[in-house]
């Protein structure tokens, strides 16, 4: 039995699976200890067992293997790897390993990587030749991400007409406080589960709510990575260090990958919390070294020519009373190619989705839609930009509830 398939029972089921190999005193243990006890049993009785995780390499050399399912923190159940290994098979931090694994000798304290079976599902000697991530060449997006699903999901009806998404897009979702940032983004990662199950998805959760996240899990179909708001900054950033190198070693392999990011605001201020101070402090007290890897992060969205792609949507908080906020959005601004920017007003009178229709918007969104949809699109734009905000989503949504489709929709507005 592996560590994975362990990981995936009841603390009760791994109780009887510890009776079972007679281990004494586990009842007071955590889950994670009691799998290192039954996997340390294991191992003892059958010899070697099989293992995987994502690489984390450590600044001596060495590197772990880290779970999901303890956010690629580290934890007592990591798996060691040599030096030697990671210099044989071109490893880097991110690169999903799998592969035979030891148990700790004498004097050792971690389960040790004993030979390296398969990265990222692929063979070992073929990893060795790809292209680094920062060698690729970055394209605009042209392969639409389509949204619209479900007749009554008007919110992916009219992000697919007014802010299309495309592989390698790079998104921001502009948000005051309560106006649904967090439902947006599971009804977005539930659309792209439904119509494009080739894409990987990673739903990176930052400074959130501990109930938030659980909510998270059970309501969408992907990989949910989460570091809540009673953790230390310094697990912040390290959590989302591991994301975005394990979603670059996937696009390195070609794969289209979307991360939702809720949200980069906070993913920011924890940077700037643990970043060194330079002395040059913005206004807010923001330092002026602490957005660069934030940015980096955003930045690493983008559409690669020779096929793979990462795409980021991340939501960036406005109006929260803090000028810190303020400056960070500030910094951002400008630095996507799709804005989606939300509504207040709208959300106090209950009329969801809370868009902006004027504001938001694609860059060049015509490699994304056919001509005639384009030109519909357009005239659609120009009438609502003569009502204020209110009066425009009222309008749009009054219209769409009459139709099935987006195509439906567009044909109606001939007559």
């Amino acid at each position: 039995m592996d560590i994975s398939t362990l990981k995936s029972k009841k603390i009760v089921d791994l109780l009887q699976i510890a009776k079972e190999y007679k281990l004494t005193g586990v009842n007071d243990l955590r889950k994670q200890e009691l799998i290192y006890k039954i996997l340390e049993a294991q191992t003892q009785k059958d010899g070697l067992t099989f293992s995987q995780g994502v690489l984390e390499v450590l600044s001596d050399g060495y590197g772990f293997l880290r779970s999901a399912d303890y956010n690629y923190l580290p934890s007592p159940d990591d798996i060691y790897v040599s030096p030697s290994q990671i210099k044989r098979f071109s490893l880097r931090t991110g690169d999903q390993v799998s592969g035979q694994v030891r148990p700790p000798k004498e004097g050792e304290r971690f389960f040790a990587l004993l030979r390296v079976e398969a990265v990222n599902g692929k063979d070992p000697e073929e990893i060795r030749s790809r292209t680094l991530f920062d060698n690729l060449t970055p394209l605009h997006p042209t392969k639409r991400i389509k949204l619209e699903s479900v007749p009554g999901e008007y919110s992916m009806r009219i992000m697919d007409l007014l802010a299309p998404t495309g592989k390698g897009q790079r998104g921001l979702i502009v948000s005051p406080p309560k106006t649904g940032k967090t439902v947006l983004l599971q009804k977005i990662a539930n659309s792209i589960t439904r119509n494009h199950p080739e894409v990987k998805m990673i739903m990176l959760l930052i400074d959130e709510r501990p109930e938030e996240v659980t909510d998270m899990q059970r309501s969408v179909k992907a990989e949910v990575v989460s570091s809540t708001f009673d953790e230390p900054p310094e697990r912040h950033v390290q959590v989302a260090n591991m994301v975005i190198e394990k979603a670059k070693r996937m696009v390195e392999a070609g794969d289209d990958v979307v991360i939702l990011l809720d949200s980069i605001t906070r993913l920011a201020r924890a940077h700037n919390t643990t970043q060194p101070h330079s002395g040059r402090i913005l206004s807010g007290g923001v330092d002026s070294n602490a957005l660069h890897k934030p940015k980096r992060f955003f930045g690493a969205a983008r559409n690669i020519e020779d096929g793979g792609s990462l795409t980021i949507l991340a939501t960036a908080l406005i109006d929260t009373g803090s000028r810190m906020d303020e400056v960070i959005f500030e910094e951002f601004k400008g630095t996507g190619n799709l804005e989606i920017v939300l509504d207040r007003p709208l959300a106090d009178r209950r009329i969801f989705p809370a868009f902006d229709v004027n504001k938001s918007g694609t860059r060049k969104e015509e490699l994304l839609m056919t001509e005639e949809e384009l030109n519909k699109v357009w005239i659609l734009r120009k009438f609502l930009s003569n009502y204020d905000t209110i009066e425009a989503m009222e309008f749009l949504l009054d219209k769409m509830r009459g139709t099935k489709n987006n195509k439906e929709f567009l044909l109606s507005m001939n007559s």
